[in-house]
């Protein structure tokens, strides 16, 4: 009986863990059908959204039933917690990712995405992508020190983030009021994204410490061993 309960909470986690990389796949995706004006990629990625929300669901009903049978306690009891608290927040990553992919639809056959603002959402998105990979590393290993560190790395996207909104505020922006609207919509979507695989970081800092970051001892904060 014991080996089953650890084998439903093992299979909660690599659902998360699954979540996770297919949301990171999503945003890199969309990411490209924004910048490519690639309408079927666009479509593509909008579709597969249902499997992230199906894998949701499933992972709920999972989480709940091990609840109402198992009645955990301690670290397993934060663990089905979490799972369901990280869920959703990689359901909505998944859903800004189908956010920037409806961006690039609904202005196919033109791009979203000034030419000379390029490089800045492309680098948005790998960072985007890189946050979600390390999120999804920390769900399977729960490395403390190295969900603490997505704090840092979201550093870089709040950088582009600034840097998007000091190109569309300038006096000299040529593009139409559209275009503004699209762009300012896009580096929301990917700041969110970001946003959202720190704080699946943090509940893992949660669920190994019983924690909350901000609330974390001077050396375990610094990542000092």
């Amino acid at each position: 009986m014991r080996a089953a309960y650890r084998e439903e909470l093992e299979a909660i986690t690599a659902g998360l863990e699954q979540m996770a990389q297919l949301a990171g796949s999503a945003i890199g995706r969309a990411t490209t059908a924004l910048l490519d004006a690639d309408l079927q990629l666009a479509e593509s990625v909008i579709a597969a959204d249902d499997k992230l929300d199906q894998l949701q669901r499933d992972l709920e009903e999972r989480a709940i039933a091990v609840l109402a049978r198992q009645q955990p306690v301690a670290t397993e009891l934060r663990t089905v917690v979490t799972a369901l608290r990280v869920s959703a927040d990689l359901e909505r990553s998944g859903d800004l990712a189908v956010h920037v992919a409806k961006l690039a639809r609904r202005r196919f056959p033109d791009h979203a995405v000034p030419s000379e603002l390029h490089a800045t959402v492309l680098e948005m998105g790998h960072v985007a992508q890189r946050l979600m990979a390390k999120a999804a590393d920390v769900i399977a290993t729960r490395e403390v020190f190295v969900a603490l560190e997505l704090e840092v790395d979201d550093d870089a996207m709040d950088d582009l983030h600034r840097a998007l909104f000091r190109r569309l505020l300038d006096d000299r922006w040529p593009h139409s009021v559209q275009d503004a609207v699209d762009v300012t919509l896009a580096g929301r979507f990917y700041e969110r994204f970001a946003d959202h695989a720190v704080a699946v970081a943090n509940r893992v800092v949660y669920l190994v410490t019983g924690e909350h970051t901000d609330d974390l001892p001077p050396d375990v904060a610094a990542g000092q061993e």
